[in-house]
């Protein structure tokens, strides 16, 4: 079992910024790829980022390329999503998300084992 808790959520202005946080427990942390989706109220889940155990690879939605940035301590067992430049768009409940598939599967919610309980942002126009 991965135990996930994220932080960090809040209200900001348009063009403003955040820093997601979302700690692990339990099993090894870098044995896992790890992820962040969204879901926006009447919305499906959609992804959002994610980085490879290394934290060497990483992959974005095109809806975030250039504006957020996903990166990982393994010592500390964290990852983290720094979100720049946020648009009212981008209010949503953020998840992270632990997978023990392949890279190739990376942006599929499916094929993620462990979910943290979502952190709410909200981006004022």
């Amino acid at each position: 079992q991965v135990q996930l808790v994220e932080s960090g959520g809040g209200l900001v202005q348009t063009g403003g910024s955040l820093r997601l946080s979302c700690a692990a427990s339990g099993r090894t942390f870098s044995n896992y790829r790890m992820g962040w989706f969204r879901q926006a109220p009447g919305k499906e889940r959609e992804f959002v980022a994610a980085v490879s155990r290394s934290g060497g690879s990483t992959t974005y939605a095109d809806s975030v390329k250039g504006r957020f940035t996903i990166s990982r301590d393994n010592v500390k067992s964290t990852v983290y999503l720094q979100m720049n430049s946020l648009k009212p768009e981008d209010t949503a409940i953020y998840y992270c998300a632990a997978s023990s598939k392949t890279w190739a599967m990376v942006t599929s919610a499916r094929r993620y084992d462990y979910w943290g309980q979502g952190a709410q942002v909200t981006v004022s126009s």
